[in-house]
């Protein structure tokens, strides 16, 4: 085939995409006359190079021609003749045959979706029923044959609703009947669904309650261990000799013993109390009690040690 021609084609081609109004204009009307003259294969040759499927489906639906509608319209009421007559699969087939004459036609894939329910087949019965509310939403059969589907199926909900949606577009005696069977079957799930998620959300606030009854202990302990430090000095150990005190020996010496208000009532203990230099030696003491031996040679640290010694009552250094 000539390569200019196909590049046309395709030029062509995406100019029906872009605006397919140009179909229906007047010098188009050959062009128009020979498509629906032959739609299939009319539409296979167009779109041998498009890609876009749905576009392609549009077009061949919009070209469904006033023949092709009245054949349908033959093919779908020789089918309901034959449904009537027990014959389901040549039902099928005419009712196959009608939706390729005419694929925009919602109550045909509606009643081809009661034959595939007849023949116990609810899956396709429910794609029919899919194309059918697509095409139609407003149409009520469609909504009662994927009820009467989604019942085969157990899905008593699905079924329950849609049987529902078809009661309120067009009441049906057969449909309303069918409901009064489903619908408690599908209250008894929604309520087995409620009580499961009410457990579900009980199960969580328990665990998030007890979270938090564990951080709040945890807290609470953490806070009596801090205050249980601070009451000890936060240290076990002290100058040797002592019997007591913050880092002493033997523990926290008793409040009232005697020597100790007039040990804070003493100037030049407070005054060595407030030297960094002091308070360090004395803490590195209470840690280690073998490091006095650093600060023999150091009157100041000495003298606060012997003062402390000798109001507690302990042998000196």
């Amino acid at each position: 085939m000539d390569s200019r021609k196909v590049t046309e084609l395709k030029a062509f081609v995406q100019m029906c995409k872009d605006n397919p109004s140009v179909l229906h204009q007047p010098e188009m009307g050959f062009f128009k006359s020979w498509l629906q003259g032959s739609v299939l294969v009319c539409v296979l040759h167009i779109f041998a190079f498009s890609t876009d499927v749905m576009f392609s489906i549009k077009i061949l639906i919009s070209c469904v021609t006033d023949e092709m509608m009245d054949q349908a319209n033959e093919k779908k009421m020789e089918a309901i003749g034959v449904l009537g007559d027990g014959d389901l699969q040549k039902a099928l087939d005419l009712f196959t045959e009608a939706i390729k004459l005419n694929p925009k036609l919602a109550i045909l894939y509606a009643k081809r979706a009661s034959v595939f329910v007849k023949m116990q087949k609810p899956n396709a019965a429910i794609r029919d029923c899919d194309r059918a509310i697509s095409i139609n939403p407003d149409s009520a059969q469609p909504y009662k044959w994927r009820g009467k589907a989604h019942r085969l199926l157990g899905h008593w909900e699905e079924s329950a609703r849609d049987l529902v949606m078809a009661c309120k577009l067009d009441y049906d005696d057969e449909a309303s009947a069918m409901l009064k069977e489903v619908q408690p079957k599908a209250n008894k799930i929604i309520e087995h669904r409620r009580k499961y998620e009410r457990k579900r959300e009980e199960r969580e606030i328990r665990a998030r309650q007890e979270r938090v009854k564990k951080a709040r202990e945890e807290h609470e302990r953490a806070q009596r261990e801090e205050e249980a430090r601070q009451q000890t000095g936060g240290a076990q150990g002290g100058f040797p000799g002592f019997p007591g005190g913050a880092g002493f020996p033997g523990g926290a010496p008793p409040f009232g013993m005697a020597g100790l208000n007039e040990l804070f009532n003493d100037p030049e203990v407070l005054m060595s109390m407030q030297d960094p230099e002091v308070m360090a030696a004395f803490q590195d003491v209470a840690q280690n009690p073998a490091n006095i031996a650093k600060y023999q040679s150091n009157p100041k640290i000495m003298t606060l040690i012997n003062k402390l010694g000798s109001k507690f009552g302990g042998q000196q250094p």
